[in-house]
């Protein structure tokens, strides 16, 4: 055990930690502000013994109700895990509308209303919840409505700046940059390995972090989808950080000294210029930008697929 503070405790002391986990457990071992969750987080956890009890007792509940829709159900379990997780953090969860409604405005209105109201009827007021929307031009559009109502928005499945500026200009209270999912694509692409202020990743969420500080946009950046610590490393000083459990604790073990990297002083003396961001900018942009097109496209398909795994492991559950 070292005397220094270790690089985790460095970086709360600059940056929001968020944990990237529905494992109750590395939530409470590595005690972050936030959590927050997806359909292929939660497919993980439910599909472990340590939560079986819990998927029960929400299929059990669901039963006495005679509920026999999967989509109710789903949507019990959802609420249920992100009531767990609000008992362990001081701050927010994350919980995501089904990504089968990426591209309607009104499914995705209704459900998110629909997933605020049972959080409410739980106790949690909607300020400790953000609804996770993929950013999509009707996900931002969802995004305008709901925070005009004061139901918040965590912005994901974000790879590009065109995505960023429309949800700034939208009020979305939150983005989250796929860091490592930007780094697969152009490795992938270029056959090239990237390392610390070369990523990519790392250089897409600098640029928006920069472009909203110089701007003056409210809406918080959260890094995530991280595929080592050097990327976080290279963020030190960004809004919000989603980690998941394994880079959690290897960042508890390491002791080097790191400094803060992002800062309002450096954003202000970027060289950026403001943008407006309307549909046709936004689908035009995107189009031209094939690493966000089809990281946003894969991400959503993925999602839509543990989406359908989890329905399938309720209804079974349902129907036993």
């Amino acid at each position: 055990m070292s005397d220094s503070p270790s690089v985790l405790d460095q970086l709360k002391q600059h940056t929001i930690v968020v944990a990237d986990t529905g494992d109750f457990e590395s939530i409470r071992e590595y005690e972050p502000r936030d959590a927050t969750t997806n359909p292929s987080l939660i497919l993980k956890a439910a599909s472990q013994e340590a939560y079986a009890s819990l998927v029960d007792d929400v299929v059990e509940t669901a039963k006495a109700d005679d509920v026999s829709d999967v989509d109710e159900l789903m949507d019990r379990l959802l609420v249920r895990f992100g009531s767990e997780i609000l008992a362990i953090v001081p701050g927010r969860v994350s919980t995501e509308v089904d990504a089968r409604l990426s591209f309607n405005v009104k499914a995705s209105l209704a459900k998110a209303r629909k997933l605020i109201s049972m959080y409410e009827a739980a106790g949690h007021p909607r300020d400790r919840i953000l609804i996770k929307l993929a950013t999509t031009w009707e996900g931002v559009e969802t995004s305008r409505v709901l925070e005009q109502e004061g139901i918040h928005c965590n912005m994901t499945l974000l790879f590009s700046h065109a995505q960023a500026i429309a949800c700034a200009e939208a009020g979305s209270q939150l983005i989250s940059p796929f860091v490592g999912r930007i780094l697969d694509w152009h490795k992938a692409s270029s056959g090239k390995e990237f390392h610390g202020a070369d990523d990519p990743g790392v250089q897409s969420v600098t640029a928006i972090y920069n472009y909203y500080k110089k701007f003056g946009h409210e809406t918080e950046v959260m890094g995530a989808s991280f595929r080592n610590s050097g990327e976080i490393k290279e963020l030190f000083g960004c809004d919000l950080l989603t980690i998941s459990p394994n880079l959690l604790e290897e960042m508890q073990n390491d002791y080097e000294s790191v400094s803060e990297k992002l800062t309002e002083e450096k954003a202000h003396a970027s060289n950026l210029e403001k943008i407006h961001m309307d549909e046709n900018a936004f689908r035009f942009l995107l189009n031209e930008d094939p690493m966000a097109t089809e990281k946003l496209a894969e991400g959503i398909r993925r999602f839509a697929a543990d989406v359908r795994k989890l329905e399938d492991l309720l209804s079974s559950k349902l129907n036993a």
